[in-house]
């Protein structure tokens, strides 16, 4: 097929002493990516995303994990704060997205695997740009927002209340850490709103608008990534998972953490709360 063929594969995975074996149940790794690959000048202005030489290289903004029971339970997506502390194969403690830094997608799924003891089956990546633009093809998404968030430094101003967000207010809202509790709260925002973009991906409005679909599409083929071992069927799996959120539908979290410390050389870290998350883990595990 065309569109299988078309789906932009990446090395995701390595096989080593002491992976996870694989279980009934299928996960995937998530991750949003901050690079600005393929971005004009005038894009990277509109989005308010600076150069990749500005941030000191690409890095990853959103680590999440989709755990698809093989029964009746419903699925669980759990965020994990990409300032943890966790040990990466070969270079000792750093902050979980320090793995994807350092190795790649490989790097990074091992560090997964060995934090949580979930086999990852399935990897999905998407850059700035290729989220604002799935946004922009689907006419924008809606949120209702509690308060009002102000981050300066990303030039993003959003009202209270319920609104359409665009695709570049989508990746500010996305990106800002300008909440209280900082990048545990962004965590429950970004699930929400994957969440809702991935609904209206799916929806009847969308699906039967050849003036959204086709958009849509392009956008989700030239600047998405999976593992050399995807196909669309995968793809039909994980946006079923993902489009039913609430009561008997999808369960959303993030992995349960134990306060905050400042490490010399790596900084401000958040520290997993090892019993709560083992007990999250070892739940899924059996699943």
């Amino acid at each position: 097929m065309y569109l299988d063929f078309s789906l932009q594969r990446v090395p995701a995975f390595m096989n080593y002493s002491g992976r996870p074996s694989e279980a009934e149940g299928t996960n995937w790794l998530l991750i949003g990516t901050d690079s600005r690959e393929g971005l004009s000048a005038a894009q990277r202005r509109h989005l308010n995303t600076g150069s990749e030489a500005d941030a000191g290289g690409t890095r990853t903004d959103t680590i999440m994990v989709l755990h698809i029971p093989s029964g009746a339970a419903p699925p669980s997506l759990i965020s994990l704060p990409r300032d943890s502390l966790v040990p990466i194969h070969g270079h000792g403690q750093n902050k979980l997205n320090a793995a994807y830094a350092l190795g790649g997608p490989t790097l990074l799924s091992r560090t997964v695997q060995d934090m949580t003891g979930l086999h990852i089956d399935h990897y999905l990546e998407i850059g700035f740009g290729g989220f604002a633009g799935m946004v922009d093809a689907v006419g924008g998404v809606r949120v209702c927002l509690a308060e009002h968030v102000w981050d300066p430094k990303i030039n993003l101003d959003l009202p209270r209340g319920c609104q359409e967000l665009d695709g570049a207010r989508a990746l500010g809202y996305m990106r800002t850490r300008a909440f209280a509790d900082g990048d545990l709260e962004r965590a429950d925002h970004q699930q929400d709103f994957l969440s809702a973009l991935i609904s209206k991906c799916a929806s009847r409005a969308v699906l039967l608008n050849p003036v959204k679909l086709v958009p849509l599409t392009g956008q989700a083929l030239s600047s998405t990534s999976f593992s050399d071992g995807d196909h669309l069927q995968h793809l039909a799996q994980l946006a079923l998972a993902l489009r039913d959120p609430g009561e008997g539908g999808l369960i959303t979290r993030t992995v349960p953490v134990n306060g905050s410390s400042t490490v010399p050389g790596i900084g401000s870290v958040l520290l997993w709360d090892k019993e709560r998350a083992n007990a999250l883990f070892a739940r899924l595990r059996a699943e």
